[in-house]
């Protein structure tokens, strides 16, 4: 167990979500108030949903409140899913979840950040401080400890040295507020183990979690990313998306290259109870030859969304799934899901 030094010094590094997967962690719903505007039952069917689409690609690991077992195996009917038994206060697995990397010798570490309930946003978020733990002795990985408070959903990497995320979820003062933007850089660099970091601006406006940067852009490949923007200049979220669609077009990552940047259009504002949800076609997942990513209910919207990923995606069988009741509880398929890479296990 490693616990007072960083991967990077072990040469270990955060792969690209293309890289190839062992499983992908998910967590059964429980949380009675995060489900409050579809109701538990539909999230449950919900994620069950995912957890069968992705478990065509790959085997998924669903953790289960005790004694919840039974509707989780009720409704997650794929021949490759395998319920596991942890006490969980929420299911974000993207957040709580350990974040996993690999060497060059293809070893596994684990990396447990400190989870604060997004900000604070959460009165009890004990049992999920210790998923991450949790996660990497299942797995027999290397654990690092890292001392941030940070998110799973926070960041995205190309596996090639290069960070994206946003100043408005890390910098902000409910998360790591006695340290400045170098000292959160250089712990990212550290525990990800990587050399340059995109920095975009705002998230989508309403965003719990302080404007997480898997709602709004991530790579697609080395050089390659994709974005969320506006067409609607009377929509809030307009600006702060052009803003990032520029910050973008002007980048290059830790190998020097210019980004090409794709697009695609964020579906007509949704709400529920009064409250505008967070829609994204950027929150999707990446498994092993397929791509699993939301519908919303815009047939236009959907299926521009559908065709973009096609053309972008070469290779990879195109999921599109009914979406809406993952992201009224705040998050969407990227936030629920976390990708294990392939590896050979723990290092020496």
């Amino acid at each position: 167990m490693i616990m007072n030094t960083t991967p990077q010094q072990y040469g270990f590094y955060m792969p690209a979500e293309w890289h190839p997967h062992e499983r992908c962690w998910m967590a059964w719903p429980c949380h009675q108030s995060t489900w409050s505007k579809v109701g538990l039952d539909k999230a449950k069917v919900a994620y069950a949903r995912v957890a069968n689409a992705i478990s065509q690609f790959e085997p998924v690991a669903l953790l289960v409140n005790p004694g919840d077992e039974d509707s989780a195996k009720k409704l997650c009917n794929g021949h490759n899913i395998e319920i596991i038994s942890l006490p969980i206060n929420d299911s974000w697995t993207r957040d709580t979840g350990a974040t996993f990397l690999i060497n060059k010798a293809k070893q596994l570490a684990g990396v447990d950040w400190i989870h604060n309930a997004w900000g604070g946003n959460y009165a009890d978020c004990s049992l999920d401080n210790l998923i991450a733990a949790e996660l990497i002795k299942y797995t027999n990985a290397q654990y690092f400890h890292a001392p941030l408070v940070m998110e799973g959903g926070s960041f995205h990497v190309d596996g090639e040295g290069t960070i994206l995320t946003s100043k408005e979820c890390l910098l902000n003062a409910n998360r790591n507020p006695h340290l400045t933007q170098q000292e959160i850089e250089q712990y990212l660099l550290n525990y990800l183990g990587a050399e340059h970091i995109i920095w975009l601006n705002m998230g989508l406006i309403g965003d719990e979690t302080d404007g997480h940067v898997d709602e709004i852009a991530t790579f697609i490949a080395p050089g390659k990313v994709l974005c969320l923007i506006s067409n609607d200049k009377d929509d809030p979220n307009y600006h702060r998306l052009q803003e990032n669609f520029e910050i973008l077009k002007s980048s290059k990552d830790a190998k020097g290259r210019v980004l090409d940047v794709y697009t695609v259009e964020q579906p007509p504002a949704t709400y529920l109870d009064g409250e505008r949800l967070t829609l994204s076609y950027i929150n999707f997942y990446m498994a092993n030859q397929g791509i699993v990513m939301p519908a919303f209910g815009y047939e236009s919207y959907d299926r521009l969304a559908y065709q973009l990923f096609v053309q972008i995606f070469p290779g990879y069988q195109i999921t599109q799934i009914d979406a809406l009741d993952v992201f009224s509880g705040g998050g969407g398929i990227h936030c629920i899901t976390q990708q294990q890479p392939k590896s050979i296990g723990i290092a020496g």
